[in-house]
């Protein structure tokens, strides 16, 4: 295949867990071979996702074999989509965006489900004869979708308190789309309080002075939808992040003269 069509990227896999024997030994095989890309899936409950945050921070770099994530969700069995586990994949996919060098593409799964006809629970847009009803894990994956942008800022998150437990349920990442020379905050509170947060963005160049925000947020057992406005921003300002929150904030760069 790469012989006669050098442009197709192979993607092979390494079984339905993140673990196991089909995940060790499909990881032997694509490292033997060279495969370009290895598609990894696992569904896991929030727990899960919290406290593998560093999945990717872990992966050898000198692997020439990358990743699609190209299953996953967030899996309470039983339980119906709502807030905290949109949120607790919005907290994961910033670390992938952290981890783009490794993790190439991402895709949520199972996506569409007819209501009454399902095999699988949760599922991203349920729909019957007359209407389609996305979920709030929907809405994550869109404004993730629609402000991926190309080039990823590092950045770093400095929290007063020190808890683990509360450490993980804020994460942040910035990212730039050189397109349009947008920068983009995303910004994720899994806290049940809000967090008053100060943005510094030293360095990335002259900027405007209102800013596209979007917010998610809700009750735990909630399925809100994102709400819109324009925020004030400067090279430095203050943000407030109401609890259970996704937030993001896209910020255009100074018209030149």
């Amino acid at each position: 295949i790469k012989e006669t069509y050098p442009e197709i990227i192979v993607v092979g896999t390494v079984g339905p867990f993140n673990e196991g024997t089909d995940y060790v030994e499909g990881w032997k095989l694509a490292d033997k071979l060279g495969v370009p890309m290895v598609d990894e899936h696992y569904y896991q409950t929030p727990g899960w996702f919290l406290n593998n945050q560093d999945f990717y921070d872990k992966y050898d770099r000198s692997k020439k074999t990358k990743v699609y994530l190209g299953e996953y969700a967030t899996h309470i069995p039983g339980r119906k989509a709502n807030i905290e586990t949109a949120l607790t994949e919005a907290l994961y996919l910033a670390a992938l965006e952290r981890n783009g060098d490794v993790v190439h593409m991402t895709s949520y799964a199972p996506l569409l489900a007819k209501e009454g006809h399902t095999q699988w629970n949760p599922d991203l847009i349920y729909f019957n004869n007359r209407e389609v009803k996305p979920t709030t894990g929907y809405y994550v994956q869109k404004l993730y979708g629609q402000n991926a942008g190309n080039e990823y800022l590092p950045s770093k998150i400095t929290l007063d308190n020190k808890d683990d437990k509360v450490q993980k349920r804020f994460a942040s990442s910035i990212v730039r789309d050189s397109a349009s020379g947008d920068v983009i905050v995303k910004l994720v509170n899994l806290l049940p309080v809000e967090v008053n947060t100060h943005v510094d963005l030293s360095g990335i160049g002259v900027i405007q002075p209102s800013a596209k925000r979007t917010v998610l947020t809700g009750k735990p057992a909630d399925t809100p939808l994102p709400v819109e406005d324009t925020v004030e921003v400067a090279e430095k300002f203050d943000c407030q992040l109401p609890a259970y929150s996704f937030t993001v904030i896209r910020i255009k760069k100074a018209n030149e003269k």
